[in-house]
C-alpha cells in the first residue's frame, strides 16, 4: 500500500535531506579543516567525514603537504658592490593549520614574499666570491630566518635551494680571466717549487762527488759513454786535471844500455 504525502511534508523532508547532505565534508589524509562557529574558530577535524553545520559553522581546508615555491629572480647588490640575479626554491608545510588561517590572510603570499626579501638581505651581506663558493651555508642561512619568521604563521620552513646566479657578461669575463691567472699562479709556484728541489739534490750530489774524488771519475767516465754513444761525427772531451797530473808524474821506465 503507498501513502501520498502532503506537497509541503515532502518538501520538507528535500529540504532536511538537502541540509543534511550539505552538512557532511570528507578531508583527505593530507588535509585539516578549520571550523568557526558564528564566526570565532572552534576546532580543527579531519581528517575523514566531517560534520558541519550549515549557516553555524563554516570550514575552511587546509593542505599539509609540503609546497614547492619557486622564488622569482631577484637583483641583488653584494657587499663587494657587483649586481646580480639569484632565484630559488623554497620547501615548506603548514603544521598549524589554525595558525595559517588565522595569523596571516594568506600564507602563500606572505611566504613568497617574504623568501624574496630575506633572500636579497641574506645574499647582500656576502662578497660574490662567497655566493658562488658557499652556497649550502646561504642556503642554510635563508632557511633559518624564513623559519623563524613563518614560525608564528604556523609554517615549517624545511628547506631553501638557490638555483641560480646570474652574472652580466662582463663580470663573467673578470672571473674567467681571474681564474686564468690563478692557474697561472699556481703553475708557478709549482715549478718554483720543482726547481728549488732539484737545486737542493744538485747541492747534495755535488757535496758527495767532491769528498770522493774516485766518483767524480766515474762520473766522468759514465758521461763520455753515454756522449760516445749518441750519433756524432766527432766528439771533443776535456780531461780532468787529475788526470793529466796522475799521468804526468809517472815516472819514466830506465833504457837499457847497449854494448
Amino acid at each position: 500500500m503507498m501513502f501520498d504525502l502532503p506537497i509541503g511534508l515532502s518538501g520538507l523532508l528535500v529540504l532536511l535531506l538537502a541540509l543534511a547532505l550539505s552538512a557532511l565534508r570528507i578531508l583527505r589524509e593530507y588535509e585539516r579543516g578549520v571550523v568557526f562557529q558564528l564566526g570565532r574558530f572552534w576546532k580543527v577535524k579531519g581528517p575523514g567525514l566531517v560534520i558541519v553545520i550549515p549557516g553555524i559553522q563554516q570550514l575552511v581546508r587546509v593542505d599539509l603537504r609540503v609546497v614547492t615555491m619557486d622564488v622569482p629572480p631577484q637583483d641583488v647588490i653584494s657587499r663587494d658592490n657587483v649586481s646580480v640575479k639569484v632565484n630559488a626554491v623554497v620547501f615548506f608545510r603548514v603544521v598549524d593549520p589554525a595558525k595559517a588561517i588565522i595569523q596571516v590572510e594568506d600564507f602563500l603570499m606572505a611566504t613568497s614574499q617574504l623568501a624574496q626579501t630575506t633572500l636579497r638581505v641574506v645574499l647582500g651581506k656576502h662578497e660574490l666570491d662567497e655566493m658562488l663558493a658557499e652556497r649550502e651555508r646561504l642556503n642554510l642561512d635563508v632557511q633559518k630566518i624564513l623559519d623563524a619568521q613563518t614560525d608564528a604563521w604556523g609554517i615549517k620552513v624545511t628547506n631553501v635551494e638557490i638555483k641560480h646566479i646570474d652574472l652580466n657578461e662582463s663580470m663573467v669575463r673578470a672571473i674567467a680571466r681571474q681564474a686564468e691567472a690563478e692557474r697561472e699562479r699556481r703553475a708557478k709556484v709549482i715549478h718554483a717549487d720543482g726547481e728549488k728541489q732539484a737545486a737542493a739534490a744538485l747541492l747534495e750530489a755535488a757535496e758527495t762527488l767532491s769528498r770522493r774524488p774516485e766518483a767524480m771519475q766515474l762520473r766522468y767516465l759514465q758521461t763520455m759513454t753515454q756522449v760516445a754513444g749518441d750519433r756524432a761525427s766527432t766528439v771533443v772531451l776535456p780531461l780532468p786535471m787529475d788526470m793529466l797530473g796522475a799521468l804526468l808524474n809517472k815516472p819514466a821506465a830506465p833504457r837499457s844500455d847497449p854494448g
